[in-house]
């Protein structure tokens, strides 16, 4: 390819062509397209022609008419929305446009389509460019709406959600087989494999090489991907090559549904995986069509094996197969050999081992061998036959069993019938059904076996997972014509799938319109789809499909037609089921589902559900030498067996055919089950929906079938959310897409001007009158129903073709207009041009017209007119120039007069915003610290919700270990219940040999009797035979002899075992009740430790609260330590402050007394202000320059005597005002001091209170201790009884009840440490309310924490509440474990006692008797616990909704806090807004300065330009005087005709260069006007900028220092009231302390004593842990030494039972030879008989002699048959006695091992005898001692457990109230930190103040440093004003008047600045310094004020040589100084 990135956008991006242009749409809009039903294409566009009521007249695109009714018809959309990629957006939403659309797309090589949530694949049947390595990059991490469909967008944002959502996803494949399901799920795992490997950063530098290596599944390394992602890929080919197989359809199907689950880590690497499949269709390696293929692999292995695989798999060609029906079925482009290899390369990297590989392909080919095992029924009988059994040959040795059992097992299995087994023969129906449904389960087994295996390898436990992305590849709905079991289960599954779109779709929708805010109501469509699915899958009330089928399958004589009548009666009125009338069937039914009505037909439907298998067979298989089969058949246990179907056929008990649980399981409840667990898994995460469509049956690209598209569409479920997206509003847009699309439909509906896009779209809707219930407004677009947009887009259309139409015809008339007024204009010029040229015609030729021409240019009158004219032209053009100056001067000057006024607003308007700037500082300043706190309180609640979501998560965790443990709980039961089956089976079979053999037995007494009779007779007769006989019987004595000897020995033995076995029950009655106690008691042991641990806990806690309470006090200390510093700080200024006073006064006296002599009052000065302020060099250098500056200070002294005096009585106001302050804050400080003390009281009222309860407390605990006490005493005597074991038992239960109660003294110093710690927090919370109510300026934030606290504390109320709920669970939690270890050890009890009835079953009745009253009460004790497991079911149900509750909770919180993140975003938007508006502000003020001067220079330079024509004017008036009186003079002389031209020129050329001059004149005075112009408007624009500038500043300061002086003044006196109550409270304060201080020594006391209490506890509990470690050791060695002698028993019963087994083999083997003598004898005996008849009859007649010959020649023969029987059996009498001899051998040597046997077993009879003896003393100490005390025991007991039970009640009451407490200690705690809080900031505020104070010093330097940048500035203008009074010197007389206005106002602004006079010479700018003085002196006392006066001496020094003014100038006090103002942000 040239381009592949042309070709890449061509098949994923839309091209512009005609469908989206303009005339595409007026077509549209033109012809009113709509869609007529076709059969051919499904839809066909057609256009309205006429419209007839109910039906349509309509034109198709070929140009013919046809009339359709209209509810035929379908709405065409407009081509705006043609290819459109989301089908929801359509404005149609019907099946036509879909169709359409789809259509569109696909031919255009589009073959991915969203519509809604359901992305739909349609099938190319051709490689496309759109799945490399750039394609995968292009969808990394990019939007669903940013990209074009595609499987890859679908599959990254999923990936993102579980990355950033934490949440679990799936993506459902479903679709037709060859729809491309198994294409796109490779698909997406290759790009997961891509996304998310954890070796992404090892990828080679050949990239383009990922899509073909994914796609081959290649370990090469083009792509280095892990291990995982390897194996991952190359799991697919080994499924593949199982579980696909070649349809007419697809040539590579999968025959089978699997889902996938990917697991990833936190980061996002892929960290293992998990295959499940569904449905594999087994059925297809037996039998398949024609023209398709069974699974791959045989193929591939029947051509890929090599020579000694092939001979090990005994391999033979395709042609040979019965199971490969079609042969070698091909397929293009691939090669089954190189297939084989690729499979079996897969394995390797799968890490299948050799003999696994070689296991599986043996099963492979065993199943290819079954098919050709033959069977051919008898002549006679229906009895099957194998009369060639090679192939059953090759099945047996690559299976591992032997060839006659498995022929045995195959024809004539081995069948219980009742109690009886029968070999039952087979028919060749049932044994070739047999044969294939061994060869179905073994492939099923096989390839369960394989996903075992392949999920094994991929489940990496290196990294654990946190999410997972799973992917389902099923198949969709379908729809045949004959439906059968298979084809219900997938429907059903897809009407579950489709239920679980419905719902998703549901809830996108519902918060789709909440978050928009849209009323709506609400519909469940997932409800739609339950009556078909609880038709299915009903359990009960009334039953389902399934459960009607499960039930059907255990009744006899059920067969499928009594299934289906039975569902009919059941179903018949349910709205989804129906009997299908066409059908003749009576095995048909009817179900409406989702996708349309399937008939199904239910022939073979019992057999199908319960899967049946020749039980024989798998037995076999079971124990077949191979482990590879083993392995596979090792749940042989749950197989349906021929057992089951032989009850099927007869007639038996419905009670006895029945199945508990634990037995099979059939189909159909194995795939319920399944799909309940993938649903489960479908819910619990985020479900993505892709469909995949098949075009067309023949694999053709770029054809597509309409009819089987919308078929599919139908059963997908596109059609089904398309009509739920019906019943909403499913077409969505944009506020301003709406307004920029359809605003031409309103026009004048929205104003002029800016308008909100909602508020515009509301008043558009109302303009074009839409039916309200057709839209909804949201928040930021529109919803519309179906087709309201299509409306819309024809009013538009119409509208736009109205205006068009009217613009064309406008254009049209102007031009015509134009045309006709040109042509016009040329008809009248043309008639000028000819009457001109007709007069010029007539005068050409005319001599007195000849000589006019020549003459009239030579008169000069004719050009005195044109002058003239041309004179009067000039003097009209300025006129009208000069009227034209005059309207604008006046315009002029009006415009100046609004722009002055404009000025003025604006600087008013300025004011204002200068003030609203200050105040939004002031109000951002103020939300940035609400930000910080806020922001401070949101880190908090984060940490909070990570720390809950941490705990969410481990409970989930152990949630989920619980269900697990549960789990394998159930496993277990199911298998002790499997194996009691089997015990009961067993039983049953034991039972059933047991009587035969007692049959025997009678049958052998009878016998015996007729043979001592026949022996007697025998012996008379038969003397040869006596002595053989008699060998027989001796031999037969001493077998009888040993017989009876052994039965002998076997009564004794059974004696003896009764014996054994009582005393053994008795003995394990005893253990069992000392396990049970032991078990209680470890169980209380465990109990008291779980509380000791929580009461440890508890107090750790509490110490830790008190370490901080005492923390919190300490730094309370420290503040009030620091406060108490501060204090004394003020203090200390305040005595400053009055010395200072004082001084002033005693100065004040001494300059009144000694202001005669000047001298005098100077030293005195110097002695004051070296006494306030320490001089330094400087200030000495000042007195120097002072002392020569007398002078001028004698005039000044009066003036400063003056100020003092005002700076005085400042200071006394002050003083007073501080000293008021300072007695209203001493009456707070008392009033405060009150209520502290009734706060005080009323603590010590609660203590009291709580006092009191702890007493009742304690005397509770006391009497509940005695009571202890009593049933302590009454364990003791009990277990004093007993033996040692027994006494340690009552010693750790003294102990334990010694921790209780030291736990109990332990939890009331507990309660009394909670007592004093509530009355601390208390104490603390009224001191920070007292210094609450001090903080007045920060009340609002204080009520805006509270709030904060307020929520802060219900939130931690909820995470209490759900904490105590953990609680609760961990405590049921605790219960089930303690309930499921007792099950535990029943179990095992039960185990024991199966093994012990196992071995007494074969003995003797009795023991029989007593095995069924034990299975009795074992039954009794299992229903018991049964109904105990259900008790603990509904208590897990009710944990599972305690938990759900939680997590609501938690999304609750989670809700919260998103809220509150809202609001901090509002919050800052907030800010953002108010800092852009106080910039926009400052701009505009900005602006509006820059503009206002730039229209003063203007206003200026128009006057100028006014004045300049004013004065041209004038001289061209003048000139025009003079031009016309010249004008006068030479009409006047006009009369003179004899004046030459000449004389006339010279005058001309005269004027013209007087003109001239006077131009140049002109000229030169505009440009010097010009000039002195400009320097006027620079000087005056500038002077008023500097003026007004000026002025702000300093009045901005002095409001600024005011305000700032008024605050400082405050705080002043409010800390000098604080310290007046400071002082007051530190008496009270350090006795409070005092009495604190004894409490807490109090405390740790008690602390101390509990402590030690507690390591007392501790020492004693790890003595009792010693104990009871020792007690178990003991246990478990005598646990050990009895399974030995149980084991040493058992061995001996299977001694005994193995010498019976061989006893009965000998006496069978000695009946059939008696038999066979008997039957001899007899022979004999007749015999002789006939022999001694013949030889007596002799002497009878001939013919009789005749007859008898022939008798006798026929006798004889018969003799000589006889002989020959008789030698046979003589042979065979020769070999029962060998058989005898070696029977007597082994039984001698049997004899000898029996006797070492015996040996063995007297010892251990001895050793049970002496055990025996023990229990007997033992038993015998217990019962005479304690049968008469265990009544009153018992009843003891249950009083001690009643009590027990009364104190863990109010144990737990205890509990409650402590976590009570504990809240209520917390929101202390939280109250006592919000108020240190507000104390930290109340003591950083004082902090500040007192900064404040210390720094008026350096806030009044920086004043003064002001005042003299002022003065400085001040001077620079005067300089800047004399330099331009230098500079206009030279201009005329006018510049010279403006600069002497000027130096006026230069000088005035100068002088009339008001400063405080100084006692030193200096200029009259110099201000600063003399108000620096007197400040300075004023205050007086502060050594930081010698700096202040150093740098402005300087500054005087520096300032001196430029001030102009004289040197004693003086000018006047200003009424206010800024002596005390400051401005702390200069």
């Amino acid at each position: 390819m040239a381009d592949p990135a042309a070709d890449d956008s061509k098949f994923l991006f839309l091209e512009n062509d005609f469908q989206n242009s303009g005339l595409a749409q007026a077509d549209w809009a033109a012809k009113k397209m709509v869609w007529v039903p076709s059969e051919r294409e499904g839809f066909e566009q057609a256009s309205v022609k006429e419209d007839k009521g109910d039906q349509v007249v309509v034109e198709l695109s070929n140009g013919h008419k046809v009339t359709i009714n209209k509810d035929d018809i379908q709405k065409m959309n407009p081509p705006k929305f043609s290819k459109v990629e989301d089908m929801a957006a359509l404005t149609f939403l019907n099946e036509a446009s879909v169709l359409h659309n789809l259509r569109e797309r696909y031919f255009s090589s589009l073959i991915y389509t969203y519509s809604g949530l359901f992305c739909v694949v349609v099938n190319p049947y051709k490689m496309l460019p759109i799945y490399s390595e750039k394609i995968i990059d292009m969808y990394k991490g990019k939007k669903r709406h940013e990209v074009p469909p595609h499987i890859y967008s679908i599959t990254d944002n999923a990936y993102r959600n579980m990355m950033q959502d934490r949440e679990d996803q799936s993506i459902l494949c479903t679709g037709e087989s060859g729809a491309g399901k198994t294409e796109n799920t490779k698909k997406v795992i290759q790009y997961l494999a891509v996304v998310a490997s954890s070796h992404k950063g090892k990828n080679p530098a050949n990239p383009d090489s990922v899509a073909a290596a994914v796609a081959k599944q290649q370990q090469a390394g083009s792509l280095a991907y892990g291990e995982l992602e390897k194996q991952l890929l190359q799991a697919n080919p080994i499924l593949e090559a199982f579980g696909n197989a070649k349809t007419i359809k697809n040539d590579n199907s999968s025959r089978f549904g699997k889902f996938i689950k990917l697991n990833f880590d936190v980061t996002g690497y892929l960290v293992g995986a998990n295959i499940d499949t569904y449905l594999l269709e087994k059925s297809r390696c037996i039998r398949q069509a024609n023209t398709e293929r069974a699974f791959h692999i045989f193929y591939y292995m029947v051509a890929g094996a090599k020579d000694k695989m092939r001979e090990e798999l005994l391999l033979e060609d395709f042609s040979s197969y019965r199971f490969l029906l079609a042969g070698h079925v091909e397929i293009p482009g691939q090669e089954d050999d190189e297939m084989f290899d690729e499979t079996v390369e897969a394995m390797e990297i799968m890490g299948f081992t050799e003999e696994e590989r070689l296991g599986m392909l043996k099963v492979v080919s065993t199943v290819l061998q079954l098919g050709n095992i033959k069977f051919e029924k008898e002549r006679n009988s229906e009895q099957a036959t194998m009369p060639d059994n090679t192939a059953a040959q090759k099945v047996c040795h690559l299976q591992g069993i032997n060839v006659t059992d498995f022929t045995r097992a195959i024809l004539t299995p081995r069948i219980k019938v009742g109690r009886e087994v029968v070999q039952k023969a087979q028919t060749k129906q049932q044994a070739d059904f047999a044969v294939e449904a061994l060869a179905k389960a073994m492939y099923e087994r096989l390839f369960r076996w394989i996903l075992a295996r392949v999920n094994k390898t991929l489940d990496k436990s290196k990294r654990q997972s946190s999410s997972f992305l799973g992917i389902l590849d099923i198949a969709g709905f379908e729809i045949f014509e004959d439906n059968s079991f298979e084809q219900l289960c997938i429907n059903y599954t897809n009407e579950r799938l489709q239920q679980l779109f419905n719902h998703t779709m549901f809830i996108l929708e519902q918060e789709e319109y909440k978050r928009e805010g849209i009323e709506w109501n609400f519909i469940d469509f997932g409800l739609d789809l339950l009556p078909c699915i609880e038709l299915i899958e009903r359990p009960n009330n009334p039953p389902g499909i399934l459960a009607l089928l499960d039930e059907e399958c255990w009744f006899p004589k059920a067969t499928d037609m009594s299934f289906v009548d039975k569902l009919l009666n059941t179903h018949v009125s349910h709205v989804k089921f129906s009997k299908p009338k066409q059908h003749k069937d009576k095995l048909m039914f009817s179900i409406l589902h989702y996708a349309g009505k399937v008939d199904y037909n239910a022939a073979n439907w019992l057999t199908k559900n319960m899967d049946p298998l020749n039980d024989n067979v798998t037995a076999l298989l079971n124990n077949s030498s191979s482990t590879f089969i083993q392995d596979l058949w090792k749940d042989v246990d749950r197989v349906v067996g021929l057992e089951t179907m032989t009850k099927m056929s007869e007639s038996s008990a419905p009670t006895s055919t029945k199945s508990k649980k634990g037995m099979f399981r059939t189909v159909g409840q194995l795939y319920k089950e399944s799909l309940g667990k993938l649903m489960t898994t479908l819910h619990n995460t985020q479900p993505n929906f892709v469909r995949c469509i098949i075009p067309n049956h023949e694999k053709r690209a770029g054809k597509m079938d309409s009819n089987l598209v919308l078929e599919q569409l139908r059963c997908n479920g596109v059609l089904e959310g398309i009509r739920i997206c019906r019943q909403g509003f499913p077409n969505r847009i944009v506020f301003q897409e709406f307004r920029q699309r359809y605003e031409i439909l309103a026009a004048n509906a929205i104003p002029k001007g800016f308008m909100d896009g909602k508020q515009a779209c509301c008043l558009m809707v109302k303009h074009l009158d839409l039916d309200t219930n057709l839209y909804r407004i949201g928040q930021s677009k529109m919803f519309f129903r179906t087709g309201v947009l299509a409306q819309l887009e024809e009013e538009r259309d119409l509208k736009l073709t109205v205006v068009i139409i009217a613009f064309q015809a406008q254009a049209r008339g102007f031009l015509g207009r134009k045309a006709f007024s040109k042509r016009q204009q040329q008809l009248t010029a043309m008639k000028v041009i000819q009457r001109n040229c007709a007069c010029y015609l007539k005068l050409r030729n005319w001599q007195w017209w000849r000589l006019f021409t020549k003459v009239k240019p030579l008169l000069q009158v004719t050009r005195q007119e044109e002058e003239m004219g041309q004179k009067e032209e000039e003097l009209k053009a300025a006129k009208e120039v000069a009227a034209k100056t005059e309207a604008e001067l006046k315009d002029i000057s009006q415009k100046h007069t609004q722009l002055m006024e404009e000025r003025t607003q604006l600087e008013v308007k300025l004011q204002a915003e200068t003030e609203l700037y200050a105040e939004a500082e002031e109000m951002r300043v103020r939300l940035e610290a609400k930000k910080q706190e806020l922001e401070e309180v949101l880190h908090e609640m984060e940490a909070r919700l990570e720390e809950e979501e941490e705990r969410s998560l481990s409970l989930q965790q152990e949630r989920k270990d619980m269900e697990q443990q549960l789990q394998l709980m159930e496993a277990h039961i199911a298998e002790e219940e499997d194996a009691k089956q089997k015990l009961q089976l067993e039983k049953v079979a034991v039972e059933g040999k047991v009587k035969k053999l007692e049959e025997d037995v009678l049958l052998m007494e009878d016998q015996n009797n007729k043979l001592q009779k026949e022996r007697k007779l025998l012996e008379e007769r038969m003397a040869d035979m006596t002595s053989n006989l008699a060998e027989e019987e001796e031999k037969s004595k001493n077998l009888t002899k040993l017989k009876a000897k052994h039965e002998s020995m076997i009564s004794e033995l059974e004696v003896r075992m009764k014996k054994e076995e009582k005393g053994r029950q008795d003995v394990e009655k005893a253990k069992r009740k000392v396990e049970a106690e032991l078990a209680d008691l470890q169980e209380q042991h465990a109990d008291l430790l779980a509380q000791l641990a929580e009461l440890r806990a508890q107090l750790a806690a509490k110490e830790e609260e008190l370490q901080a309470t005492q923390a919190r006090l300490e730094e309370e200390s420290n503040q009030r330590g620091t406060a108490m510093k501060r204090v004394r700080e003020l203090e200390v200024l305040l005595s400053e402050l009055q010395e200072d006073l004082e001084a002033e006064r005693a100065a004040r006296g001494k300059v009144e007394v000694a202001r005669r002599d000047l001298g005098e009052e100077l030293n005195a000065l110097r002695s004051e202000l070296e006494d306030s302020l320490d001089t330094t060099a400087a200030q000495q250098e000042l007195r120097a320059k002072r002392e020569q500056e007398v002078a001028s200070l004698k005039r000044a002294m009066e003036e400063e005597g003056r100020s003092h005096e005002a700076q005085i009585q400042d200071l006394r106001q002050k003083h007073s005002q501080a000293v008021e302050e300072f007695s209203e804050q001493l009456e707070q400080a008392k009033r405060v001091r009150a209520g502290l003390e009734k706060a005080k009281q009323a603590l010590e009222k609660e203590s009291a209170d709580l006092s009191a309860d702890l007493r009742s407390l304690a005397s509770a605990k006391q009497d509940v201790e005695h009571k202890k006490k009593k049933v302590e005493g009454q364990l003791n005597d009990l277990h004093s009884r007993f033996n040692e074991s027994e006494r340690q038992r009552t010693e750790l239960g003294e102990r334990v009840s010694k921790l209780t109660m030291e736990l109990d003294s332990v939890t009331s110093v507990l309660n009394e440490a909670e007592g004093k710690n509530i009355k601390l927090s208390k104490d603390a919370s009224a001191l920070t309310s007292q210094l609450q109510d001090a903080q007045e300026l920060l009340s609002e934030e204080t009520r805006q924490k509270l709030n904060l606290s307020g929520r802060l504390r219900q939130m931690e109320e909820d995470r209490n509440s759900l904490m105590e709920q953990l609680e609760e669970e961990t405590e049921a939690k605790r219960a089930v474990e303690r309930h499921v270890s007792s099950l535990n050890m029943q179990l095992s009890d039960y185990k024991k006692k199966l093994d012990e009835t196992s071995g007494t079953v074969e003995l003797l009745e009795e023991g029989k008797k007593r095995l069924q009253r034990d299975l009795e009460a074992a039954n009794g004790e299992y229903e018991e616990k049964a109904s105990a497991y259900d008790k603990l079911d509904k208590s897990r149900s009710r944990l599972q909704q305690e938990l759900e509750d939680v997590l609501m909770d938690l999304d609750s919180q989670r809700q919260l806090v998103s809220n509150l993140e809202k609001k901090q975003k509002k919050f800052d938007q907030m800010l953002a807004e108010e800092r852009a508006v106080s910039s926009k502000f400052a701009e505009e003020r900005d602006r509006a300065e820059a503009e206002v001067r730039e229209k003063e220079t203007r206003v200026l330079a128009l006057a100028r330009a006014l004045d300049e024509n004013q004065d041209a004017l004038e001289e061209a008036e003048k000139t025009v005087k003079a031009l016309r009186a010249e004008m006068e003079d030479l009409i006047s002389s006009k009369d003179d005709v004899g004046k030459s031209v000449h004389d006339l020129e010279k005058a001309k050329r005269g004027l013209e260069a007087i003109v001239d001059e006077m131009r140049t004149q002109m000229e030169e005075l505009e440009d010097e006007l010009q000039v002195a112009e400009d320097a006027k408007l620079r000087l005056e624009v500038n002077s008023q900028a500097l003026k007004a500038q000026h002025e702000r500043e300093l009045h901005a300061r002095d409001e600024m220092g005011e305000e700032k002086r008024k605050q400082l003044l405050k705080q002043v006196r409010e800390l000098e009231s604080e310290l007046e109550e400071e002082r007051k409270q530190r008496g009270q304060a350090s006795g409070s302390k005092k009495k604190l201080e004894g409490e807490l020594k109090d405390m740790e006391d008690q602390l101390e004593a509990t402590s030690r209490g507690r390591d007392e506890a501790v020492k004693q509990l790890r003595k009792i842990q010693g104990q009871v470690k020792d007690l178990q050791r003991e246990l478990e060695d005598s646990r050990a030494a009895q399974k030995e002698v149980l084991a040493s028993a058992r061995e001996s019963e299977r001694r005994s039972k193995a010498m019976e087994a061989d006893i009965a083999q000998l006496h069978e083997m000695l009946a059939a030879a008696e038999k066979a003598r008997k039957q001899a004898e007899i022979e004999r005996d007749e015999l002789a008989e006939e022999l001694a008849s013949n030889s007596s009859g002799k002497s009878l007649l001939s013919d009789e002699k005749r007859r008898l010959d022939a008798k006798i020649n026929q006798l004889e023969e018969e003799l000589e048959e006889e002989q020959s029987n008789v030698e046979s059996l003589n042979d065979r009498l020769r070999k029962s006695q060998q058989l005898v001899d070696q029977l007597g051998a082994e039984l001698a040597a049997e004899r000898s091992s029996s006797q070492s046997k015996e040996g063995s077993r007297q010892q251990l009879e001895r050793q049970n005898r002496e055990l025996k003896a023990k229990l007997q003393e033992i038993e015998g100490q217990g019962r005479s001692k304690l049968k008469s005390s265990i009544a009153a025991l018992e009843a003891k007991l249950r009083d001690a457990e009643e009590q027990l039970e009364i104190e863990s009640r109010e144990r737990q009451n205890n509990a409650k109230n402590l976590r009570q407490k504990e809240k209520k200690l917390k929101d202390l705690t939280i109250q006592m930190e919000d108020e240190r809080k507000q104390a930290q900031q109340y003591k950083d505020q004082a902090e500040k103040g007192n900064v404040r104070v210390k720094q008026l010093k350096h806030q009044l330097e920086e004043a003064e440093e002001e005042a003299q940048r002022v003065a400085a500035a001040r001077r620079k203008l005067q300089r800047e004003l004399e330099e331009s009074s230098e500079a206009n010197d030279t201009l005329n007389r006018e510049v010279s008047s403006l600069r002497s206005k000027l130096r006026r106002g230069g000088g005035s602004g100068g002088g009339g600045e008001a400063v405080f006079s100084s006692p030193i010479p200096r200029s009259s700018g110099g201000g600063g310094g003399s108000s620096s003085s007197i400040r300075s002196f004023g205050l007086g006392g502060s050594i930081s004020r010698r700096s202040t006066i150093k740098e402005n001496s300087v500054e005087l020094q520096e300032e001196e040589p430029h001030s102009p003014s004289p040197r004693g100038l003086t000018p006047p006090l200003e009424p206010r100084g800024e002596a005390y103002t400051y401005d702390p942000d200069e």
